[in-house]
């Protein structure tokens, strides 16, 4: 059985899982949820922050792949989101970053963490 090659991220997906990954509350998320899945209110605690910027974090994080959430019902009824980190993988090089501008869709001098930011904040509402 041979093992097929992992497609190479367009620059668009490049770019959200970078951006995602650029931030130090990003990559606490990560490493605590490598460890084990977790739910949000448990995972607030766990990282020291509150539930509604986790929940902001936590979005940017699963737009860009890089967590997956779901929806549970506890034993005594409640609904709890939890979430794992997905399986990722970039080999980050300069070819890789030549090859991935190239399909960017989005060209404009705009800050992507603050575009990144504005369309979870919209997506909120």
């Amino acid at each position: 059985m041979t093992e097929e090659p992992v497609p190479e991220p367009t620059g668009d997906e490049l770019l959200k899982a970078l951006t995602a990954l650029g931030n130090p509350h990003r990559l606490r998320i990560v490493a605590a949820l490598t460890e084990r899945r977790n739910y949000v209110s448990a995972l607030a605690r766990e990282i020291g922050m509150g539930r509604p910027l986790l929940h902001m974090h936590l979005k940017l994080l699963e737009g860009a792949g890089l967590v997956i959430g779901s929806l549970e019902v506890s034993e005594d009824g409640k609904n709890m989101k939890y979430f794992e980190v997905a399986p990722f993988f970039y080999e980050l090089t300069p070819q890789l970053v030549h090859r991935a501008v190239r399909t960017l869709t989005d060209t404009r001098e705009k800050s992507v963490e603050t575009a990144t930011v504005e369309t979870a904040k919209e997506e909120a509402k």
